[in-house]
């Protein structure tokens, strides 16, 4: 049982299990009864995504100092309550269950999955 990070919007992998999209808005263009069959998600979990602001702060971090900036950000929002709720049952399900999570992003190091698989851990999170 783990937890895969996954761009969302690949083709899934066998056993990934449940796709949940940690994503600030749903895919453009797409209606919402194709989601999960386009492989985007199953259910969607906004709450962990960056604030709208962050998501303009990353696309603007074009150097390491802004990137790092970015970071610290995001895991301030993530030490809200309700995140860290979520953190730790996401944390929890990952020792019973297969699931994924993901963003939409082309490259992990540039995007907050990669943040949100160390916040995984950190809550003792299993991962593949």
């Amino acid at each position: 049982m783990s937890i895969r990070v996954v761009r969302l919007g690949s083709p899934r992998i066998p056993g990934e299990g449940l796709r949940v999209g940690t994503v600030r808005r749903p895919p453009r263009g797409v209606p919402k009864s194709e989601y999960a069959r386009r492989d985007f998600y199953d259910v969607w979990l906004p709450e962990l995504a960056p604030s709208d602001r962050l998501v303009k702060e990353a696309h603007r971090a074009t150097d390491a100092k802004a990137w790092r900036t970015y970071m610290r950000r995001y895991r301030a929002e993530m030490k809200r309550p309700d995140a860290t709720r979520l953190l730790t049952l996401l944390a929890a399900l990952s020792h019973r269950t297969d699931f994924s999570v993901g963003c939409y992003c082309a490259d992990e190091a540039h995007c907050h999955r990669s943040l949100l698989r160390e916040l995984l851990r950190e809550y003792g999170a299993k991962l593949a």
